[in-house]
């Protein structure tokens, strides 16, 4: 479902602010730079949420994916702007939406052992390498704690290291998939989201691009 106008001019605001800049002001400038006072910001920035577009934290913006105002475990450095990355899935997704980051180095460490590991991501295709990454919470739990569901989106080094960090937290296996594949799935899953207006996908046309890029089984919404 569209937006608001005056939502969607609120939302353009913020995700050109951090894909400029991989930081956002406070909320009076971003009001005045959307040409609103600050009942109707407040108003836009509660529709934002509710519509998924952007993620609070004590009335902060936590998230808009797929940037963030804080660390979540992964860097994004690009020929000018430094990002956090919310989770593994946003952090290959930045050279595949901003323009002017084609290419970007990404970093993180293991969950299990802290190994150190650093990609070049670009726009063009999957960076070369052995890690795997484990999402934790099926993509129909995600909300409404999106916070959560990105921070238990990680790289480990392989299978031991999940599965001893699955041992360590008492969590139930999620999906592994390889570098290749959270590459295909996070290349055109936010496309649009620097133009207006725009649409979030429906549930039916997500499980198609589940599908499209690899994924498969109850954990996306898609059959076995």
């Amino acid at each position: 479902m569209p937006l608001s106008e005056t939502s969607e001019r609120v939302r353009l605001e913020i995700y050109t602010r951090l894909a400029r800049d991989g930081a956002l002001p406070d909320h009076e400038t971003l009001a005045h730079a959307a040409g609103l006072g600050r009942a109707a910001y407040d108003e836009a920035i509660r529709e934002l949420a509710e519509t998924r577009n952007v993620v609070l934290r004590d009335g902060e913006i936590e998230m808009a994916h797929p940037f963030a105002t804080r660390s979540f475990g992964f860097s994004v450095m690009g020929p000018a702007t430094l990002w956090w990355g919310g989770c593994a899935w946003d952090a290959f997704a930045v050279p595949n939406l901003v323009p002017d980051a084609p290419s970007v180095l990404v970093a993180t460490t293991c969950p299990t052992c802290a190994t150190p590991h650093a990609w070049t991501v670009t726009n063009e295709g999957p960076p070369a390498g052995e890690q795997l990454a484990h999402f934790l919470t099926p993509v129909d739990r995600i909300w409404p704690d999106a916070a959560h569901a990105c921070e238990n989106q990680l790289i480990f080094c392989g299978r031991e290291c999940i599965d001893r960090w699955l041992e360590r937290t008492g969590h139930e296996p999620g999906y592994v998939m390889s570098l290749e594949t959270l590459w295909n799935l996070a290349s055109e899953w936010y496309a649009g989201r620097l133009d207006s207006p725009y649409v979030r996908r429906e549930p039916a046309a997500a499980a198609e691009y589940f599908r499209s890029v690899g994924l498969h089984g109850p954990f996306w919404g898609l059959p076995d």
